[in-house]
């Protein structure tokens, strides 16, 4: 319940930067405006969200006669956790990685790069799903799908608040209703940067939980500590072509480069802890 409770304030501040952007905009009009496009971007991204991902990376559907060894693979991992086979996609990309989406375990899908299947053995991509698999179960990727919908949104109207800050502000309303033009200047800059440390807060604690059940769901842990050290070191030479920061964080590992102390701002916790948890898990160490 605590983590349920910390996600939900965490999508609520999501929202209310949303709404603090269409006021500087626009005044109380522009928080109305804002509350809706919200609540119109929650409806979207529970109905739709899957399809608008995998459409943003052109991931093409597989099946058991076109990618039987990673069907496989999913179906006795689905099977033995007791949920439905998810859908199969492909993105061909030689940067390797992976995510889950979806609002729930019966619409699920699952997506892997063509490159993740040249540079790992069979034994690492399970690891791999069975990570991307816990996200399911443990209904993980409805919150990244919204959180990334209303980060695009709020990245959105921080560009709009920009321009028109530049230009003077938006006209049509008093000063004190709508924050001025500093305001709008402060909010463009920062709003951004805001929504990107939610994502964070919501990102990196449900990989871990991913890890962990995903390794107990596989029975062996380092299936995916291997896994996490190859595509670490691939995303760092060749980061992920037409990757945003608004989905960055449903995949496995961080698809951006984030060296130096951008690291500390990534959506993702840092490998080397991931992999630390893992190896302990392996040998009964406590995390």
């Amino acid at each position: 319940m605590g983590s349920f409770l910390k996600t939900t304030f965490l999508l609520g501040a999501l929202t209310g930067l949303l709404m603090l952007i269409g006021g500087l905009i626009g005044g109380r009009g522009g928080v109305v405006v804002a509350f809706i496009i919200a609540a119109i971007m929650n409806f979207v991204s529970y109905w739709f969200s899957d399809k608008m991902v995998l459409a943003a990376y052109s991931a093409k559907p597989l099946d058991a006669s076109s990618a039987p060894e990673l069907y496989s693979i999913v179906n006795e991992l689905a099977t033995s956790a007791g949920i439905p086979m998810p859908r199969l996609y492909m993105i061909e990309t030689d940067t390797p990685n992976a995510f889950a989406t979806g609002r729930n375990p019966r619409h699920a899908a699952v997506a892997v790069t063509s490159g993740i299947m040249r540079i790992c053995s069979r034994d690492e991509i399970k690891g791999v799903l069975g990570h991307e698999l816990s996200h399911v179960i443990n209904r993980d990727i409805l919150t990244s799908s919204i959180a990334a919908t209303l980060a695009g949104a709020i990245m959105m109207l921080a560009y709009v608040a920009r321009f028109g800050a530049l230009f003077g502000g938006f006209g049509g309303r008093e000063e004190d209703e709508g924050g001025g033009i500093i305001g709008l200047i402060a909010i463009s800059l920062l709003a951004p940067f805001a929504a990107m440390l939610i994502q964070l807060a919501i990102s990196r604690t449900r990989e871990y939980q991913a890890d962990a059940s995903g390794a107990r769901m596989t029975h062996n842990p380092l299936l995916l500590a291997n896994a996490l050290r190859k595509l670490e070191s691939a995303n760092e030479r060749m980061p992920l072509p037409d990757a945003g920061p608004a989905t960055a964080h449903l995949f496995i590992v961080n698809p951006l480069t984030a060296g130096g102390i951008m690291r500390l701002f990534s959506t993702h916790p840092p490998i080397e802890e991931r992999i630390r948890r893992l190896e302990n898990m392996a040998t009964g160490r406590a995390a």
